[in-house]
């Protein structure tokens, strides 16, 4: 049996389009013209169940409960609909066939790991490593997976993080006694305050995922299931140079967060009652009083009457890329991502269901982005780490500030995709008029 021949460039283009004329044409041929009104039917679930949403985040009361019901009947309700009318079927096929046409779309159009974040180039091993690791992070990975005597066994000198210790201070300490590589096994709050000190000493940094969520370690393509694995990175590594973020002063690696999610963990009862904490804080943030009311200028772009904003180290791919949810898929664009929330009522969260269109979730790249509100200071959630900055609050992008060592061999290594799908360019793709991505 012969092996399977990838499928090149112009394969995937002629794939996505057969799967986008299929999105159309199966619901049409299930139903003909009346698959138009099948379709606004679920746009209006879709809609009911955004109105839920919001009314159970922004009210209390009977609002409340009526919005928790509203978010889970309306989209059940809809496809009870579907299925009683035989449509349940051809809807759920077309979707998926809309999926796929997205993602083959995307990837026909890639130019591939081209960047320096995908190659890198191979590390000479050093001769002073220095690890901090912080053991109760991730629920005691550092001890599940002996992180400690491997790393010992691989050469290097481990400092344990103890409660109230300036992690900071400890990392300066190290490079002043000859440390020659940095690493933290921990959350990423913590990769962030070592990693601005290597980036500010010209040191390689190593990541080693043993944190709750491992998000800087997930976008570095490292195996987040098997820490031990990144010690691979100081003997078979590979260096590579990534963007940091900033906040005025403060180094992020993945995100700074500006008003509701900012506001809330400033909440002492958050750290052990999340859940709660946030349904219970949340109506006066979104509708109240306290509602922050954010300003922002990313370039030259101007937005106001925001609820939330999110800036990141190198912009997020797009939900629509199921391939690639929540993932930055560059680390050195020298660009920092910009997503703002502007919902304010009932009307404006319906709306959401038209996307950007909406105007309630904008979606913004820049080199730097200028936070403001009518307050003399901001709570920012830093890599999940709270603190209050002086108003406005300057974020920038710093290119190529980080040396990052990382294993040669990474399981989730990102690749490039082709951005949002341009149709046009994959339709001449397509049918062989265009020369593929190089």
């Amino acid at each position: 049996m012969s092996p399977a021949v990838p499928m090149g460039p112009a394969g995937r283009a002629r794939l996505a389009v057969l799967a986008i004329l299929g999105s159309v044409l199966v619901p049409l041929v299930a139903a003909g013209l009346r698959s138009v009104l099948w379709a606004l039917a679920g746009i209006a679930g879709l809609a009911l169940a955004a109105v839920g949403v919001w009314w159970t985040l922004a009210h209390t009361g009977a609002l409340r409960a009526l919005g928790a019901v509203l978010s889970v009947v309306a989209p059940v309700a809809v496809l009870a609909l579907y299925a009683l009318f035989g449509m349940l079927g051809p809807a759920l096929l077309s979707l998926a066939l809309w999926v796929l046409a997205v993602t083959a779309a995307r990837t026909a159009l890639s130019p591939g790991p081209t960047t320096s974040e995908q190659s890198g180039q191979v590390a000479a091993t050093p001769h002073s490593p220095w690890i901090l690791m912080n053991p109760r992070s991730g629920g005691g990975k550092v001890g599940r997976f002996h992180l400690v005597d491997k790393a010992r066994a691989a050469g290097c000198r481990v400092v344990l993080l103890e409660g109230g210790q300036d992690v900071a201070e400890l990392a300066r300490q190290a490079v002043a006694e000859g440390a020659d590589l940095l690493a933290v096994a921990g959350g990423d709050g913590t990769q962030a305050l070592v990693a601005q000190v290597a980036a500010r000493h010209d040191l390689p940094f190593v990541v080693i995922p043993a944190g709750t969520r491992n998000h800087f370690a997930l976008d570095l393509g490292l195996d987040r299931d098997d820490p031990a694995a990144a010690l691979d990175a100081l003997t078979d590594g590979v260096e590579l140079r990534i963007d940091l973020g900033y906040a005025a002063d403060r180094v992020f690696v993945n995100n700074a967060s500006f008003g509701t999610y900012a506001s809330v963990v400033t909440d002492p009862a958050y750290r052990d009652a999340k859940a709660r904490t946030t349904l219970r804080t949340l109506p006066g943030l979104l509708t109240g009083e306290d509602a922050p009311g954010l300003r922002s200028r990313a370039d030259t772009t101007y937005v106001d009457g925001l609820q939330a904003l999110l800036v990141s180290n190198n912009p997020y791919g797009r939900a629509v890329d199921a391939a690639r949810p929540g993932r930055r898929e560059r680390l050195d664009s020298g660009l920092l991502g910009v997503v703002c929330v502007r919902v304010g009522n009932t009307a404006q969260a319906a709306r959401l269901v038209r996307g950007p269109r909406s105007g309630g979730l904008v979606r913004l790249s820049a080199r730097e982005v200028v936070v403001e509100a009518d307050t003399d200071t901001l709570p920012v959630g830093i890599d999940g780490e709270h603190v209050v900055l002086p108003s406005p609050v300057v974020c920038r992008s710093a290119p190529g500030a980080l040396r990052v060592r990382v294993p040669r061999r990474r399981p989730h290594a990102p690749r490039v995709s082709g951005g949002a799908a341009d149709w046009p360019r994959v339709a001449r793709l397509a049918l062989g008029r265009l020369p593929g991505p190089g």
